[in-house]
């Protein structure tokens, strides 16, 4: 029998950057906010001397237990799902920051055409180019109408980046509030060769910080070192943006944030279409509590918001037989084959330092930026070559035919760690019909409730993309003038053991329509309008970039309808 507290006016459930966000606005608006994290405290301290890769690159000490909770797989509803067991596709974080702790700091606003994308598909090519079972939609809201909070959140983290977009990006209404990171060598070896082929080449933008730095909160915080442990790893000096540096002091301070950690919430409570509350259990005694609220706002990772929906029976499961129902819909990944590895002989580059988001990158193959009239696929993908560090465990560079270990083998991976350069890239995904989340009906968690299920698997529409821009990272690969060029050019079925990438989104996804979205475009639910569900999970698809700095800006206009909400209650659109 649960424990029941007093009431509170707002409950925030996961405290990464969504929860750090929300926490921070509505702490500073005056409104006490009591934040429910399952994972234990962090703060910069922890962090000090901690370039310890086997142990957080890759014994993945920041991450989710996955012997209490996981996610099963399946690539179609003929085959048995297994549960991840081991981490390999994507990583969950876990604790204060979450993700926002071990993530790279690379940010890419997505693109205008994102946000419209199937009307701007019909438009210009007609209903008959998205092809059968693929389930794009308009996401309820205009590039233009987000730059607002772009700007908002790229100003808290200090965001460093090229003062002029190139003409493939959407406009800025300000400038990036810190100038672009170092040019290596490497960077500009791509530079010069993109250049070459006609295309337009810029710096990525950064939340490695590339100057001290203090935002509008009087967050100050201190330039990035180039120490090249970002992902996977917290930032010592705070010069990464993360929640723990940046929004949660901002709401710590203003004493309305009460942050109870180890509190694994298990079901959203609801009654005649309003949230009454969260249960949740502190993780260390196994204690179950009820935590009523006036207000609930999920702001976990995509599994997390998804599963905690399902389990709670909190909107309509979405059913991929008659296309209806609406929690669980519109899953997708990110695509990352295609890319191309230049080898030097005779040329070494200091690739051992870098930072999480140091890199060049183009976007002439991404979005709509290119005629896809004769072309099988839709979108495109972010072409990058990125300098983030190689670390010795992890990296391993060798010819196609090297033995994977022996002499040989330890021979060439010294000769070729500092030899050679790599031009990926990051493709975007289409939802289809039948891909989704739902609920296992045979694997539990260690409380006895059932995991979330991934059915999932790339299209052909993923290996035309990959094999079609394979061909232009080959060509960039080799207009640097390397030894010889290798290419990744075909992606055959998803697997879910190499890691790809931590960029899931979907299941509980913003429109117009109730019939196809779970939250409108405040991220308010359509079923429960005291419920507000923040995150990549509200992602239509996914886009051929990162997604932080779209998941950041939806999190403040989230906090904006959360204020109207507030104020006047309702439903917000």
């Amino acid at each position: 029998m649960a424990t029941k507290l007093p009431k509170v006016p707002i409950v925030i459930v996961g405290l990464g950057w969504m929860g750090g966000v929300i926490a921070a606005e509505l702490t500073k608006a005056g409104h006490q906010v009591v934040a429910l994290e399952r994972g234990k405290s962090r703060k910069t301290e922890d962090y000090f001397h901690v370039h310890d890769e086997l142990r957080y690159s890759q014994r993945y000490d920041l991450m989710q237990d996955l012997s209490k909770e996981t996610v099963t797989f399946r690539s179609n509803e003929k085959v048995r799902s297994l549960p991840m067991r081991t981490y390999g596709s994507f990583l969950l974080g876990d604790g204060i920051g979450g993700a926002g702790v071990h993530w790279n700091g690379q940010y890419h606003r997505f693109l205008p055409y994102d946000f419209e994308i199937y009307s701007k598909t019909v438009e210009r090519y007609g209903k008959k180019k998205i092809p059968e079972g693929m389930i794009i939609q308009d996401w309820g809201i205009t590039y233009d109408e987000l730059d607002p909070y772009f700007t908002k959140f790229e100003a808290m983290a200090g965001i460093s980046g090229e003062q002029e977009t190139v003409e493939f990006i959407g406009k800025m209404s300000k400038p990036f509030p810190t100038p672009p990171m170092k040019k290596t060598p490497a960077m500009k070896l791509f530079e010069d060769a993109t250049k070459s082929l006609g295309y337009k080449p810029y710096i990525i933008a950064s939340a490695n910080l590339s100057e001290n730095y203090t935002n509008p909160d009087g967050i100050s915080r201190g330039a990035c070192q180039y120490c090249a442990f970002c992902e996977r790893f917290g930032c010592e000096y705070g010069s990464k943006a993360d929640p723990v540096v940046t929004v949660l002091p901002v709401a710590e301070k203003t004493g309305k944030l009460e942050v109870r950690t180890h509190a694994n919430v298990t079901r959203v409570l609801h009654k005649d279409g309003k949230a009454t509350g969260v249960v949740y259990v502190n993780t260390p005694t196994g204690e179950e509590f009820e935590q009523p609220a006036d207000l609930v706002i999920l702001a976990s990772y995509v599994f997390s918001n998804v599963r905690l929906l399902l389990m709670s029976k909190l909107g309509k499961p979405y059913d991929p037989k008659s296309g209806t129902g609406v929690v669980g819909r519109n899953y997708a990944y990110q695509i990352v084959g295609g890319s191309s590895t230049a080898f030097f002989e005779e040329k070494e580059f200091n690739t051992f330092m870098g930072a999480g988001a140091l890199g060049n990158s183009i976007d002439e193959f991404n979005g709509d930026n290119f005629d896809h009239s004769s072309l099988d696929f839709l979108h495109g993908g972010n072409i990058r070559l990125t300098q983030t560090g190689n670390r010795p465990i992890a990296t391993n560079p060798t010819p196609k035919g090297t033995p994977s270990w022996g002499k040989d083998f330890k021979q060439k991976s010294i000769h070729y760690a500092n030899r050679t350069l790599s031009v990926g890239i990051q493709g975007a995904n289409m939802p289809f019909r039948h891909h989704y989340l739902d609920l296992d009906p045979v694997y539990k968690d260690i409380y006895g409730d059932p995991l979330i299920r991934l059915t999932y698997d790339f299209e052909d529409q993923d290996k035309k993309l990959v094999s079609y821009i394979a061909e232009k990272t080959k060509a960039i690969a080799e207009a640097m003038k390397p030894s010889f060029v290798e290419t990744g050019n075909q992606i055959s079925k998803y697997s879910i053991v190499p890691y790809q990438s931590t960029h899931n989104t979907g299941g509980a996804v913003m429109g117009k329509d109730p019939s196809t979205s779970t939250v409108n475009n405040y991220l308010q639910m359509w079923d429960a309008d005291n419920v507000f569900i923040v995150g990549a999970s509200a992602f239509a698809h996914n886009s051929g970039y990162n997604p932080t700095a779209t998941i950041g800006a939806l999190a403040y206009r989230a906090v904006e309808g959360i204020l109207k909400f507030l104020e006047k209650g309702g439903p917000l659109a």
